[in-house]
């Protein structure tokens, strides 16, 4: 068999992999550990995808095997009767052991180390499966099956007890079984009632109510600046509602794509509007949850073949319902490269919004200026994103009001010397623009290393009142820490030193 993929390029893939994310993990015993045991648990998933081809090996698995390790861990050096007894007995998927201690730091540090690791694992069982340079949809139902349990330990508390990891013969037919609705229990028994007053009352559970159609537009009319994306917004849900109303009334209804196209520079509000839109969207009944989901390129494209499609179609089920928001989507499209990944994934993408058009909407979003060779990359996208929202970046005083709404919702007072030198920084912002301008993201870093300056200065101070807590002063904004020095008294203003 004449592969694209040699043993060698397998081992490279695996160790650039490995090593990737081990320089994720800041806990220095869990990536130790890590070090010694992934290795054994990654050989245990190839076992698993090769049985999912009946166990008909070749001299490449055995290559393939081999070549799984990573540096600091000894070389295997499995014989093929070896790894043929090894692929019939593989007992099914079971959860490494450090998987655990990565949970308990994700809580404590607030990193997401356990999902990465199920990302990681899925292109690993991927990569062994393209020792036939091909991934078969059995390869790729093991693939996901390994990740749900995963996803089952990063979302509870763990599997249920008397449910063990389903094994390799099994999983592509048992699937979890749904969540059973929630049950009303009876009413106690006369004789009972006593008993059950006597105990103590548990709090009923309470659900947060979805906002209304009323209240998301509020939200949006909140929003500093974005007049015409605000116009455009409402515009757009007229003209849903009026649709509505002539299929009640058996008019008809021309066909209408609602899948956008954001234009805009960063920091624009385009994921804060995309986020309230999915909202919108679900109320006016559009939309059967409401949710977004946020991804880029490394989202949907993955590295080897067979797994961009996966990739993809695995954030369209987690959108499903929702809105999809594809940020910096003119990535997906590499002129230099005709055979990139990232075409198989915009194909994919046109099959879903085709096979989903009634649960599903994708937002695209990035620059003005390079979406449009995005749209015209293919066909099918001119012809189901033809509405465009253009955010215009903020002037001076629309990122003076974002700072002071930043301060506002964190609990910070701009005081009067603070709030001159944030005029005046901010408007030197605007006038000075470039390709790099950040727009509201430049205010907010401006905020946060602001909080830090004010963090060291009250710290040193013995008891502070609430209101030196709360307060910025220009010190706090500046970059050096210091206020600006005063006119010298022997210098008349407006004259040389």
């Amino acid at each position: 068999m004449n592969g694209s993929m040699t043993a060698a390029a397998v081992h490279k893939q695996y160790e650039e992999g490995m090593r990737a994310f081990q320089r994720q993990i800041g806990d220095g015993a869990l990536r130790l550990r890590f070090g010694r045991e992934a290795d054994v648990f990654f050989r245990a998933c190839a076992l698993g995808v090769w049985q999912q081809d009946g166990g008909a090996l070749t001299p490449r698995h055995v290559e393939y095997y081999n070549a799984i390790y990573t540096r600091g861990n000894p070389v295997p050096s499995i014989l093929y009767w070896e790894l043929s007894t090894a692929v019939s007995e593989y007992p099914g998927f079971k959860v490494p052991g450090f998987f655990a201690r990565m949970r308990a730091c994700d809580k404590v540090s607030g990193s997401h180390l356990s999902r990465r690791f199920r990302e990681l694992t899925a292109l690993m069982i991927l990569l062994f499966a393209a020792v036939d340079d091909c991934v078969s949809q059995e390869e790729a139902d093991f693939a996901q099956h390994c990740a749900q349990v995963l996803d089952q330990l990063c979302d509870g508390d763990g599997l249920p007890q008397d449910k063990p990891p389903l094994d390799a013969q099994s999983f592509v037919t048992r699937r979890p079984a749904p969540e059973p609705p929630p049950q009303t229990a009876p009413a106690p028994a006369p004789e009972a009632a006593g008993a059950a007053s006597a105990a103590p009352a548990q709090k009923p559970q309470t659900t947060t109510p979805e906002p209304t159609l009323e209240e998301l537009l509020g939200q949006l009319d909140a929003l500093c600046g974005l007049e015409k994306v605000k116009r455009d917004v409402k515009s757009l849900i007229n003209l849903v509602k009026v649709r509505r109303l002539r299929e009640e009334h058996g008019l008809p209804v021309p066909p209408m794509s609602l899948h956008l196209v954001f234009l805009g520079n960063p920091g624009t509000g385009k994921t804060t509007v995309a986020r309230l839109l999915a909202q919108i969207y679900r109320a006016i009944g559009v939309l059967s949850k409401g949710q977004l989901v946020e991804v880029d390129r490394s989202g949907l494209v993955a590295g080897f073949v067979g797994q961009t499609a996966i990739k993809t179609n695995e954030a369209v089920q987690k959108a499903l319902g929702g809105v999809l928001f594809i940020d910096e989507a003119y990535a997906l499209v590499n002129a230099d490269s005709p055979n990139d990944f990232g075409r198989e994934a915009i194909e994919v993408l046109l099959k879903n919004m085709e096979d989903h058009r009634d649960d599903l909407i994708v937002i695209v979003a990035g620059y003005t200026e390079l979406m449009g060779r995005f749209i015209h990359a293919n066909p099918g996208l001119e012809s189901r994103f033809n509405k465009y929202f253009y955010f215009d970046d903020y002037d001076a005083g629309q990122l003076l009001e974002i700072l002071r709404s930043m301060c506002a919702k964190n609990g910070y007072v701009l005081d009067s010397s603070a709030e001159a030198y944030a005029a005046k920084t901010l408007q030197e912002l605007y006038d000075n623009r470039d390709e790099n301008f950040g727009n509201a993201r430049d205010v907010r870093n401006l905020f946060e290393k602001a909080v830090a300056r004010q963090a060291d200065r009250v710290a040193k101070l013995s008891q502070p009142t609430r209101e030196e807590l709360m307060a910025f002063t220009e010190a706090d904004l500046r970059e050096d820490g210091a206020p600006e020095p005063p006119s010298s008294p022997d210098t008349p203003a407006g004259t040389g030193a």
